[in-house]
């Protein structure tokens, strides 16, 4: 009994696995930060050009992830920051600010790379592609009295993330083309490498069996919505890189490109681009997972008015579901309205900690696999570990209340009768709650 009351027998908890799950977001600057930035643009209008670079930097380092290195010695400096599989480094003076990245050697000329470049240079505003000797690369620069602190943000941004992006999918496509300095990325464990392996295979033939057995007519929006939910899932949990990740944005792409085909088409090519990824061989997909460390996110904020409008047309379309026992459909279109925003979203971190707890209740099985200890649900069972749901959810309001003094995730409207209501009911709090600052 003291025991119980004191808490005397209870071991402390065993630490989680350290693996992230979902796209970086770099909405969640601490007010410290956000004041240095406005430091930077405050002495760049004083002509304080070294100062306001050293605000600059300090407003992009984030100290969870040791992104950003930086150095400065009277006017001149250097500095490095990673963004996923590519390091951008630069350098300072009291002229210049240039910065480069290296995407792939080319120990010979190719016309057809060349052209791919060309073609690319004109979606570019503040970088360019470049080739030094046998070295492809990106670079900015900008006089050092025309370097603003947003200037520098959106030129920096642009460099790293389509380096990042172009880079994998350049040496995919051309083989004359050779990786380097990639030496910083950090190898997946062999381990969890084999589970995202397994249950990407699992989820896709999960989803494609269930819409196997429906109408592709008359279901083609619940159809949608389980393949869009679908590839936002893979996006989120596996978290892969390279092509695999191009192509996933790919499918989100084809049903959102403003064109008049039928829904019923799209949701074909949907169909057939996953099955693509299902025959991939399970080598290839181990070599798009790997360790990344990221500077900026690759998605922009929005206020909680779009989040919560996704919510809620989600959670209304998926009444009709629930109401006619599809069960399945009703747990995918409550999990679209959410997991689209965490895709599509720069999200503040109290709603992405809040996302992760639901995937951990939904997918309890997946991170047990991948070797969490704390058991938030067993859905097979259709049974919920509620003291934990309501303690974690607590946990995570009391961190955030600083920030979010408002934002009330009223726990005693949560239903744990079933998953489709859970889910209903858990979301409906997240779109309801005041994120003003």
């Amino acid at each position: 009994m003291l025991d119980k009351l004191f808490g005397w027998g209870k071991k402390k908890p065993e630490p989680e696995p350290s693996i992230l799950f979902g796209r970086y977001s770099d909405n969640n600057k601490p007010v410290a930060k956000v004041n240095r930035w406005t430091e930077a643009d405050n002495l760049f209008k004083e002509k304080k050009y070294p100062e306001s670079l050293d605000a600059f930097f300090e407003y992009l380092i984030d100290d969870t992830v040791s992104n950003v290195v930086y150095e400065r010695n009277g006017a001149e400096g250097r500095f490095e920051f990673y963004q996923g599989s590519k390091i951008v480094r630069g350098r300072f003076n009291n002229e210049q600010v240039v910065a480069e990245v290296t995407l792939a050697k080319m120990p010979q000329p190719s016309v057809p790379v060349m052209r791919r470049l060309l073609e690319m240079n004109f979606s570019l505003y503040y970088s360019r592609f470049a080739l030094d000797n046998d070295r492809l690369c990106m670079r900015f620069d900008s006089d050092i009295e025309a370097a603003t602190p947003s200037k520098l943000y959106y030129g920096l941004k642009e460099l790293s993330t389509k380096a990042d992006k172009q880079d994998d999918l350049l040496v995919q496509d051309f083989a004359i083309l050779e990786k380097t300095d990639t030496e910083h990325i950090a190898e997946v464990p062999p381990h969890e490498k084999e589970v995202k392996y397994e249950y990407l295979q699992k989820w896709i033939r999960q989803t494609l069996d269930a819409i196997a057995g429906l109408d592709a007519d008359k279901f083609s929006g619940g159809i949608s919505y389980m393949l869009l939910t679908l590839g936002y899932r893979l996006d989120y949990l596996v978290c892969p890189e390279g092509k695999l990740l191009n192509e996933l944005e790919k499918i989100a792409g084809i049903y959102f490109k403003k064109d008049e085909r039928p829904v019923v088409e799209k949701n074909r090519d949907m169909i057939e681009a996953f099955k693509n990824i299902l025959a991939k061989p399970k080598e290839e997909i181990f070599s798009y997972l790997f360790r990344s460390r990221y500077t900026f996110s690759i998605v922009a904020p929005q206020n909680h008015k779009a989040v919560a409008d996704s919510i809620h047309g989600a959670n209304q379309n998926m009444i009709w579901y629930r109401d006619n026992n599809y069960h399945f459909i009703a747990t995918q279109v409550t999990e679209y309205g959410i997991s689209y925003c965490q895709y599509s979203y720069s999200l503040p971190r109290l709603i992405s900690e809040l996302f992760l707890l639901y995937m951990q209740v939904n997918y309890s099985d997946y991170f047990k696999a991948l070797g969490f200890k704390e058991n938030y649900a067993d859905t097979a069972k259709n049974t919920f570990n509620t003291n934990a749901i309501m303690e974690k959810i607590k946990e995570i309001q009391d961190k955030w209340k600083g920030k979010y003094p408002n934002a009330d995730f009223k726990i005693q409207n949560l239903r744990f009768d079933n998953l489709v209501n859970f889910d209903q009911t858990f979301t409906t709090e997240i779109e309801f709650l005041n994120m003003e600052v």
